[in-house]
């Protein structure tokens, strides 16, 4: 019990430090009179949720562990009965640490959906829909997935993630844009990043955090967590890979921006299958995430979205493909915890990829529907985004009195 307590320890400090690392990524992608905007929307995220989550949050989403329900219910309330011992969910970790890793995972997924509003989201508003949508939307989700709810009892399968996190995330973010409208000028006028290598700092942080991310979902420090970290390693090289040919091929040259979206694409699609799979699925997951993920980019202009920092197509679709192509390669060999083997595995058959199907199915819908009415509302009582002049001067002189850069 010592070293899994170490190794998610550990895990629990890499996953919070994605936090600030999501912060510099979304924030060298706007311009320069939101950056300090984006930042705070993000360091505010580890305050309100952090203490949410321990008030409710943590019994909505691990209350009647593994009942194959709903909801987790408020016996847990103010994480009564949570103690050092592993007593309660009996995981061989303390109990503590087990919510502590978790809280980590809910203070960064609401986090994901800032980059879609970037720009133009009022800093109260966002406080309130986070608050709302953590208890309503999130939590509800991780006890069907985390917490051995009807997701877990049916059969499918979430090794870190990609459903509870960025389908989860996503779906909110596409409801929310649908919502607040585009940014002043958007189409009219460009709209670069203000500082790119920020944007790649951020990737970097992620991508160290996302260790504790996804080889700390074992919950131990064996074979299967080993196995996680390779493949955290292998799917985003070989994302970022396929997203800058595909880059190549239609925009005739390569981008810093696209090797870090490319990355942080490999990044998710692996999520839900990283403790699942073996090393060359890995890889073709990732190659074939950053390619899709690339392609996705097209959806937005389509459907005339400002999706300002691609939110839809690197977490969403990401998520989507990551969770789907669970059920064409997860294996029995890799982790005893799946039993019906992928598609595309040997004695595998169809059964685990229905279940994936359905389960995305059903996290997508309830998020997106969930999230628009609490943004709806919000809108209606206080408004979701900056009065114009605040969106010309930019939020972090109009909300925040403040500049990232001075003159001086």
């Amino acid at each position: 019990m010592q070293g899994n307590t170490a190794w998610v320890l550990v895990s629990t400090a890499l996953v919070l430090f994605m936090t600030p690392g999501l912060a510099f990524f979304y924030g060298g992608m706007v311009r320069s009179k939101n950056f300090l905007a984006m930042l705070m929307q993000n360091f505010f995220a580890i305050g309100l949720l952090a203490v949410l989550w321990a008030v409710l949050g943590a019994t909505i989403a691990f209350g009647n562990f593994g009942d194959g329900g709903w909801f987790g219910g408020f016996a847990h309330l103010g994480l009564s009965g949570v103690g050092a011992t592993d007593k309660l969910f009996g995981l061989g970790i303390p109990d503590t640490l087990f919510i502590a890793y978790q809280m980590t995972f809910a203070i960064i997924t609401p986090a994901l959906i800032t980059g879609a509003t970037a720009d133009r989201l009022k800093f109260a508003a966002y406080s309130l829909f986070i608050g709302i949508w953590l208890i309503v939307i999130y939590s509800p989700v991780a006890h069907w997935a985390f917490g051995g709810g009807w997701i877990a009892k049916m059969g499918a399968l979430d090794f870190a993630g990609g459903l509870v996190v960025h389908v989860n995330a996503g779906a909110a973010a596409l409801a929310v844009l649908l919502v607040i409208g585009a940014r002043k000028g958007h189409g009219k006028e460009p709209m670069p990043p203000h500082a790119l290598p920020w944007t790649l700092l951020g990737t970097g942080i992620l991508w160290f955090g996302w260790f504790g991310f996804n080889a700390g979902s074992a919950l131990a420090a064996n074979g299967v967590a080993a196995q996680a970290l390779l493949n955290t390693l292998l799917a985003p090289a070989a994302a970022m890979l396929g997203w800058l040919i595909v880059e190549k091929v239609k925009d005739t040259h390569v981008t810093t921006l696209g090797a870090a979206s490319g990355a942080v694409a490999g990044m998710v699609a692996i999520t839900p299958c990283a403790g699942f799979v073996g090393s060359m699925p890995a890889l073709l997951i990732g190659f074939a995430a950053g390619m899709i993920c690339y392609l996705a980019l097209s959806i937005k202009e389509k459907a005339k979205l400002d999706d300002a920092l691609d939110v839809l197509a690197v977490h969403l679709v990401g998520g989507i493909f990551g969770s789907i192509a669970l059920g064409l390669f997860a294996d029995s060999k890799i982790n005893e915890a799946v039993t019906n083997n992928g598609l595309f595995i040997s004695g595998g058959g169809i059964e685990l990829l229905k279940d994936q199907v359905v389960a995305t199915a059903a996290v997508f819908a309830f998020a997106f529907v969930g999230s628009y009415v609490i943004a709806k509302g919000i809108d209606v009582v206080i408004g979701l985004r900056v009065e114009e002049e605040t969106e010309e001067i930019g939020l972090d002189q109009g909300l925040h009195a403040e500049t990232a850069y001075s003159n001086l």
